[in-house]
């Protein structure tokens, strides 16, 4: 299959709209090309596109942040000499001077097809800057690797963030391309959009359903994704940013597992086991024991839970990994009635919120984790019909 870059590149008609207009390019480590050439790079390289600027997301164009919430500068890049503007810094929207440098801006970012992922906000935040000052956005759409799926509660109104860019589920099964026609669309912008689409890719084919595995190289689109695995866990395991557990930060796996030193995994497992069999699907579960070297517990034994989607177990159309950590921390809420489980501090510039509201757009989840009487059937009446209404929504804006 071939990646919107890799057409782009590969294909000179496509690149002709481009001729005598200034290029900025929005990237970050994964935008590479097939044979793992950073998109920069390549597209200096080819001589009729003149790039002028480059603009860099959360965790920065090089994607040296390790961690959330640390902001990247500014600077120029060394090897071409163009300015290359933070997008997570002094600013997250990009600011009149930064919009001057360009006429078009090229969007080749890899998400995680999850509404938390920060990169789909900034989709968001330049196509509102683009309307505003007459410049045009083309995304080069890459795979959504956790394929088509939708999972988890819509965002609620007045509950946009950083990591909540719209009213749409956790995993909402698009790719950025089609994510951006949804912007225009629900924004109701008036901006020279288009998208270089991908050729052959298979979403609902295995064994990556949504990745090509076997036929394009993983690269870490931010620090702390490793691998396919992570991303398919992702749009559960991200709600532990919200929780004193450990989502495995500072280990080899993170945001494949949690824990936390005075947790018992086996129980936790039976508890959940107990409680909802069916959200434990198309997946394997492990006791474990962990010690993160950085970030929550740190430097203590920690007892775990690992999600394990790699294996012959993994049934793309049965996992449901929101369910599953809501699951989990409804187990813990069970065995451990007072357990400090939801952190109080300030998430992703949001002030007065807990970070774990923030995270699912709004205080439903919590709720149901924390009352007794809540049934894992009372939150699948309220998810599923904000799935089944999602799912309508975004019919008009697949291109695959």
């Amino acid at each position: 299959m071939k990646f919107g870059i890799d057409r782009l590149l590969s294909e000179p008609e496509l690149r002709r709209p481009l001729e005598g207009r200034r290029i900025a390019l929005l990237a970050h480590p994964a935008s590479v090309t097939e044979g793992l050439v950073h998109s920069a790079d390549a597209l200096s390289a080819i001589g009729d596109v003149q790039l002028s600027a480059a603009f860099g997301p959360q965790h920065g164009l090089r994607g040296d942040k390790q961690d959330n919430m640390v902001e990247s500068p500014d600077f120029n890049d060394p090897t071409h000499g163009f300015p290359v503007f933070s997008l997570y810094g002094e600013v997250r929207r990009p600011t009149g001077q930064a919009m001057s440098t360009f006429d078009v801006l090229l969007v080749d970012l890899q998400d995680l097809g999850c509404r938390i992922y920060t990169f789909i906000t900034t989709l968001r935040y330049v196509l509102e800057a683009a309307a505003q000052h007459g410049k045009a956005v083309w995304v080069l759409d890459r795979p959504n690797p956790v394929g088509r799926p939708v999972e988890g509660l819509t965002l609620q109104p007045g509950w946009e963030s950083f990591v909540g860019a719209g009213a749409m589920p956790m995993r909402h099964g698009l790719t950025l391309g089609e994510l951006g026609h949804w912007f225009i669309r629900t924004l109701k912008l008036d901006v020279e959009y288009r998208v270089i689409e991908m050729q052959g890719w298979a979403p609902d084919q295995g064994p990556g359903y949504g990745w090509p595995l076997g036929e394009r190289a993983w690269v870490n689109p931010s620090p702390n994704a490793p691998n396919l695995w992570m991303a398919r866990a992702y749009a559960g395991t991200v709600m532990l940013e919200g929780a004193t557990l450990s989502e495995g930060r500072g280990t080899t796996r993170p945001l494949e597992l949690f824990g936390a030193p005075d947790i018992d995994a086996r129980a936790v497992m039976a508890e959940m086991q107990g409680l909802a069999p069916q959200w434990l699907e198309g997946c394997q579960l492990r006791d474990c024991w962990f010690e993160p070297t950085f970030h929550k517990h740190v430097k203590q034994l920690c007892n775990g839970v690992q999600i394990h989607t790699e294996g012959p177990a993994y049934d793309h159309a049965a996992f449901k990994p929101w369910r599953l950590q809501a699951l989990g921390f409804k187990a813990i809420r069970r065995l451990y009635p007072d357990y400090d489980l939801w952190r109080d501090f300030a998430y992703e510039y949001e002030i007065g919120k807990l970070a774990i509201d923030v995270i699912n757009g709004g205080p439903a989840l919590r709720e149901w984790v924390d009352d007794p009487a809540a049934t894992p059937g009372d939150l699948e009446a309220l998810t599923a019909p904000d799935e089944a209404a999602w799912a309508e929504e975004r019919a008009d804006c697949l291109l695959y």
